[in-house]
């Protein structure tokens, strides 16, 4: 202590905290008051603190150096009468026997009993505490650790709160401009003020998406293309898969790529991050602020953190498209492909695969133009569904385009397509096999039609005559695909103008529905269906045959189904129209698509 400065005394110090080093508090009975006497020595008001083995007692001084806080003691005029060694080491600015309030701390003068405040890069805690004689003494503690500590413990909850959400939110988005336009939103305000997120280019060309901080609002997402020859260098580094660390030069190039509008370059801090792909980056992440939040460890980690989920999002949506590219694809080459035109053969035809998400099935039809011009038509049902079942439909479509080129006779033409069903199931280990009504049809100078059919375990057709009566044509046979040497089934038959043929799959007459759901609709309903229906134009009448099975159905699962009409027109007979009841992206499943 400084000789001369007042004393605290055992009042002064009552009510103080015991422990942690501090003076604990002596009751008023034991305890008179501490002072100084002329040699500036604690009197007896102080209890003296023993000798140990004939040692002088030590000093109070001693003890009160060693507080962990600093003491201040200030007279009833607001001088500071006594200030501990911790004190000074805190408090350089103030000075015994001068006012507290000279020292210019507003926090350590106040009359509050406590308050917290920084001082020379340091948290500090000051408790004021009235001592007897309006005297006041204050304990000043440095909370330095302790306040970074639970800083960084709430940035930390902070962070992974952020980055749980950003997983939750990017885990949805299944196409990449979604997911990118996720991404960047996601990023402003917490990472930036604005972000620019660029896609990986794709045939020269690079996707951007930006989001820019709006004052109340979510933030202002936008997006544009470039040229991959046009990207700032920066970008394309980032693209390389390295993370560039020149902020002033990539703050420059952003502002140059129009990225971040009414903002100066030396007003703004910024970072590139790459977004990590499965070989080469998905894109890149710029993120921007302005300079008085600069970019310092934690934030580039958290940056870091952010772009790996944003990364695998993105990754994981351009798969998904490029798979949906692949199986769009299939699809598109797998699906029925209509009839040709014939003259005098007015086509109708109906489609709706048992998975209507994949738009694919089982059930094939079509027709090939022969040079006599008649045509060969076909409907069939290949046995499984779903994805197997289309690829070994579309399998058995192309070998019928390659045979019926060097046989068009049905019975012949469909022995040659059971050798190489044969050949190429036993070929792939599989046990696949199909059901199928194969014809010619060609026109007659009457304006008829004369069609010569042969069957492979098929369904028999149906035929409309013009007096409404409806025949089932005598055709049987044995499975495609099974045997060497099938017998197949042949028949002929005649139409006269306006008589129609109508073909159809298993689809029809084995759905189940009705009052119970688990009866099959049945030859004899469809037959039913049908009468009267001579009148009907082709297309209208494959229509119907769909349309009365799913309402036998209604809306139970069933298998695939196809029809397939041919009805003699006559001389100079409309055009025909097709329907495909096949349901397209983005329409019901029940609406139909009626082609001319």
């Amino acid at each position: 202590m400084r000789s001369g400065a007042q004393l605290v005394t055992a009042a002064d110090v009552r009510g103080s905290d015991p422990g942690d080093g501090r003076i604990s508090t002596p009751s008023a009975a034991r305890v008179p008051a501490w002072s100084s006497d002329a040699a500036g020595r604690p009197s007896a008001a102080l209890p003296p603190l023993a000798p140990d083995q004939g040692r002088p007692e030590p000093d109070w001084s001693e003890v009160v150096e060693h507080f962990r806080e600093g003491l201040v003691v200030c007279d009833a005029d607001g001088v500071v009468r006594h200030l501990s060694p911790v004190a000074e080491r805190l408090l350089p600015e103030v000075v015994p026997g001068r006012p507290l309030a000279a020292a210019g701390i507003g926090e350590l003068a106040a009359d509050g009993d406590s308050a917290g405040f920084s001082h020379r890069g340091r948290r500090l805690r000051v408790r004021r505490v009235p001592l007897s004689g309006a005297r006041s003494c204050r304990y000043v503690e440095d909370v330095t650790d302790s306040v970074s500590g639970a800083d960084a413990l709430l940035a930390e909850r902070a962070r992974s709160a952020f980055l749980a959400v950003v997983g939750e939110k990017l885990g949805n988005p299944l196409h990449p401009d979604r997911a990118a336009a996720a991404v960047v939103r996601l990023a402003v305000p917490t990472l930036a003020e604005v972000a620019v997120l660029v896609l990986a280019p794709r045939s020269g060309r690079a996707r951007w998406w930006r989001a820019t901080r709006a004052d109340d609002d979510a933030p202002a997402v936008d997006s544009g293309m470039l040229s991959a020859t046009a990207l700032p260098s920066a970008i394309a580094e980032g693209l390389s898969g390295a993370e560039p660390h020149a902020v002033d030069w990539l703050v420059e190039q952003a502002v140059e790529a129009g990225w971040l509008p009414g903002l100066e370059s030396h007003e703004i801090t910024a970072r590139v991050v790459p977004l990590p792909g499965r070989d080469t980056p998905a894109g890149v992440l710029l993120v921007a602020r302005r300079s008085t939040r600069w970019y310092d460890s934690h934030d580039v980690d958290l940056v870091r953190a952010f772009a790996a989920r944003a990364g695998a999002a993105l990754t994981t949506a351009m798969l998904y498209r490029d798979q949906a590219e692949v199986a769009d694809t299939l699809q598109a080459s797998l699906l029925p492909v209509e009839p040709v035109t014939v003259s005098g053969v007015q086509w109708g035809t109906a489609y709706r695969p048992a998975q209507a998400s994949l738009r694919i099935g089982g059930d094939f039809y079509g027709s090939h133009r022969l040079p006599d011009g008649g045509s060969v038509f076909f409907l069939g049902d290949v046995s499984g569904k779903g994805v197997e079942a289309a690829v070994f439909t579309g399998q058995l479509r192309q070998c019928l385009q390659a045979l019926h080129r060097v046989e068009s006779h049905p019975a012949r033409l469909l022995k040659l397509l059971n050798d190489a069903l044969l050949e190429t199931t036993q070929a792939h280990g599989q046990g696949r096999f199909a059901t199928m009504v194969l014809g010619v049809v060609r026109p007659q100078r009457d304006g008829g039609l004369t069609l010569t059919m042969a069957g492979g375990g098929h369904l028999p057709p149906l035929v409309l005559r013009n007096s409404g009566e409806v025949e089932t044509v005598p055709l049987s046979g044995m499975l495609i695909g099974v045997v060497p040497d099938p017998r197949i089934g042949e028949a002929m038959v005649r139409l006269a103008p306006g008589e129609t043929c109508l073909l159809y799959s298993d689809g029809v007459t084995e759905a189940r529905g009705g009052r119970r759901g688990d009866e099959q609709f049945g030859p004899e309903r469809l037959v039913h269906a049908v009468t009267d229906c001579h009148r009907v134009p082709a297309p209208a009448l494959a229509e119907r045959v769909e349309q009365v099975t799913c309402d036998w159905l209604a809306q139970g699962d069933h298998d695939d189904i196809a029809v397939l009409a041919l009805r003699a027109t006559g001389h100079g007979g409309r055009p025909p129209r097709h329907l495909h009841a096949v349901p397209t992206p983005g329409r019901p499943a029940e609406e139909t698509e009626i082609r001319s």
